[in-house]
């Protein structure tokens, strides 16, 4: 019986280590799922939007949108200054990097980055494409095989 008894606590605390390390491991898998979700899921709001809900987005990274307004666009080596604009409210965009070939004013963008005071710190841009300008240019836009006519 004193046997039985010395490989009971053995087991138990093998079992025990093992649920501990177990428990570790999902606790760590967690972490970064919600870790890596959190990154890919970026907020999206409107230029209205964002500038209604600064106080909440402080400086979390997310997705603005915007039309690009004329006769804002500066660009000194690597960075681009511009305003966007979305039902009348506007602004002021500091871009870090080259905007892409088909950015240009008057065109809807989504901008990836953050506010930094009152400005909208970037460092992507995306230029939006309607059907109205892939009819227009169709030699810029690559489309599927399937779903030529």
């Amino acid at each position: 019986m004193a046997v039985s008894e010395q490989h009971a606590p053995g087991r138990t605390q093998g079992r025990r280590r093992l649920i501990i390390a177990g428990l570790v491991v999902l606790a760590a898998l967690g972490f970064l799922v919600v870790r890596g979700l959190g990154n890919a899921t970026l907020y999206f709001r409107t230029a209205d939007e964002a500038v209604a809900q600064k106080q909440q987005l402080g400086n979390k990274r997310f997705r603005i949108e915007g039309n690009v307004v004329a006769g804002t666009v500066k660009g000194v080596s690597g960075t681009t200054a511009f305003n966007i604009e979305s039902k009348g409210v506007v602004v002021p965009v500091d871009h870090t990097g080259d905007p892409p070939e088909l950015f240009k004013p008057g065109i809807p963008v989504v901008l990836e980055g953050h506010f930094a005071g009152d400005t909208f710190a970037s460092d992507r841009i995306m230029v939006k494409h309607s059907e109205d300008y892939v009819a227009k240019h169709p030699s810029r836009v690559t489309v599927p095989p399937s779903t030529v006519p």
